[in-house]
């Protein structure tokens, strides 16, 4: 029988994790329950509390997981840089939902906020996840323009609005992983499914009019495990954070496969 289990460093134990309360006379107080692991600690994983005044705090949970770090609890770590939904690198899983913590508000939670990395990838420490063998993946369906010939005599490969309104949407895919991490077909596969960011990222030069290598792309995905251990769940589109379709893309593209078998 098949055992499915999380990667080693995602397993924490129910020992008690480590309990910091908040300030005396706070008012409006939101408990937040973090994963923790240190690889240099040669502990198993725990989970901490800290206890935060909202009224001294901004909305979202990133601004909380910043003040518990700058002022309550210094070891803590994680990815943050634009605060804006735009890099990607806040991506963590609050309460058992993949999301940016930077778009995230905390009033949209009931009770205590549990947040832990994302799921089924190794854990570098505490909410940083090693996402190593995602970003290979997405290399390996070369998200490049590839052409056979020199560029026009104008420098520029134009292409019409209709045209660049196809590539628009899936152009704007951030990379954070919310969609890969939350499909079962990539937990079960993960070296061999390329998951829902690198088929995304494949279908926007696919439907690319000045990409030329079309055909060498669907070839290349045309393979039981690359595309077709996708099972339709739509796991990764309700967990896009863009509000993108991965899901629709990978249909797409298994439709012009069997087109172009016809």
């Amino acid at each position: 029988m098949t055992e499915f289990r999380l990667p080693a460093n995602s397993r924490y134990t129910d020992r008690p994790g480590r309990h910091h309360a908040a300030a005396p006379g706070a008012a409006r107080v939101r408990q937040f329950r973090i994963y923790r692991w240190d690889p240099d600690a040669g502990e198993l994983p725990r989970v901490d509390s800290y206890d935060l005044d909202l009224d001294q705090c901004g909305p979202m949970v990133l601004d909380a997981l910043i003040k518990i770090k700058n002022e309550v609890d210094s070891t803590l770590t994680f990815r943050r840089s634009c605060r804006e939904g735009i890099c990607g690198s806040c991506a963590m899983n609050v309460d058992g939902v993949n999301r940016l913590a930077c778009t995230l508000p905390i009033d949209s939670a009931k009770g205590a906020v549990r947040i832990f990395p994302l799921p089924h990838m190794p854990v570098v420490k505490d909410l940083v996840p090693d996402l190593s063998r995602f970003y290979e993946q997405y290399a390996a369906v070369q998200p490049w323009l590839q052409t056979s010939g020199p560029p026009p005599a104008s420098g520029e490969r134009r292409q019409a609005p209709a045209d660049q309104e196809k590539i628009d949407r899936p152009s704007a895919c951030i990379l954070c992983a919310c969609c890969s991490t939350s499909c079962p077909s990539f937990w079960w596969n993960p070296d061999r499914f390329l998951g829902p960011a690198a088929l995304l990222a494949s279908y926007r030069w696919i439907v690319d009019t000045r990409d030329e290598s079309r055909s060498e792309r669907l070839s290349y995905l045309d393979d039981t495990f690359r595309l077709y251990r996708c099972h339709t769940i739509m796991n990764c589109t309700e967990a896009c954070p863009k509000d993108l379709n991965p899901g629709r893309a990978i249909a797409d593209i298994k439709r012009r496969l069997l087109d172009r078998d016809e």
